[in-house]
């Protein structure tokens, strides 16, 4: 499969990263907090403690019963990332991204391009620990609280929205955690199977065959190869559109 999004593209998105970044320091930078920090006033401006949000895992679109998530897992990737953000772009689009901490720290440019474009982020651990229900409570703590502080940074200052545990390994503890700083646990009811690699065609069916089931879907920009979900999200987003479904953000 030819690849799309050339350099220009790619330019653009991190022109624009660069842009929102200048903004944020300028002016007010809206965070998972109850509110706008106003970066620019100093002093006098105190932060409010992150708004504490369900500890219960989120499935529901924030655009009612016909509306769909798209979720993007275990970026950002250097190769994947910039040719999912561009069908998205496309297609008038907004997605959740779940970014592993380490993947974050390595590309800030494109955690500041997702934001730039109007996306939300989602903290994914800081590894992708998929055992992190069979892992002590202070293990948790440092991969939920470490992958946050990582995104935020390589964001430019804005904190994730979301926690969603790898492999679906929430835990009570895990989720509590989550909410108290503002980050509502976040599931998936569509899971495409996509990091299979099992052909355009089956991710695309799967979508078309699941949605019915709920609002949440889940693709992966990073992990290997991703043409194949860079392929099925050209044919599934106009698809979608077609059905009558309004493209939202998960409730939180």
């Amino acid at each position: 499969m030819a690849r799309h999004g050339g350099r220009g593209w790619y330019g653009r998105v991190i022109a624009a990263a660069v842009g929102v970044t200048a903004v944020a320091a300028a002016t007010s930078v809206w965070t998972a907090q109850a509110g706008p920090v106003d970066e620019q006033a100093g002093a006098s401006a105190h932060p409010s403690a992150p708004r504490t949000v369900p500890v219960s895992i989120a499935h529901a679109s924030d655009k009612g019963p016909h509306g769909v998530n798209i979720t993007i897992d275990d970026g950002p990737d250097p190769v994947w990332t910039p040719q999912v953000l561009q069908v998205l772009e496309e297609n008038g689009v907004k997605a959740t991204f779940c970014m592993v901490g380490t993947q974050a720290q390595a590309h800030p440019d494109l955690v500041k391009a997702v934001v730039a474009a109007g996306h939300r982020l989602c903290d994914h651990t800081v590894s992708h620990d998929t055992t992190m229900d069979k892992k002590a409570e202070s293990y948790q703590s440092q991969q939920i609280l470490d992958a946050a502080d990582m995104i935020t940074k390589a964001s430019g200052g804005v904190r994730p929205q979301y926690y969603r545990a790898p492999g679906g390994a929430f835990t009570p503890y895990s989720r509590s955690l989550a909410a108290k700083q503002g980050m509502r646990p976040l599931g998936w009811n569509v899971d495409t199977k996509d990091f299979e690699r099992p052909g355009t065609e089956a991710i695309v069916a799967t979508v078309r065959s699941e949605v019915a089931n709920g609002p949440t879907i889940l693709f992966h920009d990073a992990g290997g190869d991703r043409s194949q979900t860079v392929a099925a999200l050209r044919e599934c987003l106009p698809w979608l559109k077609q059905q009558g479904y309004s493209f939202g953000f998960p409730v939180r």
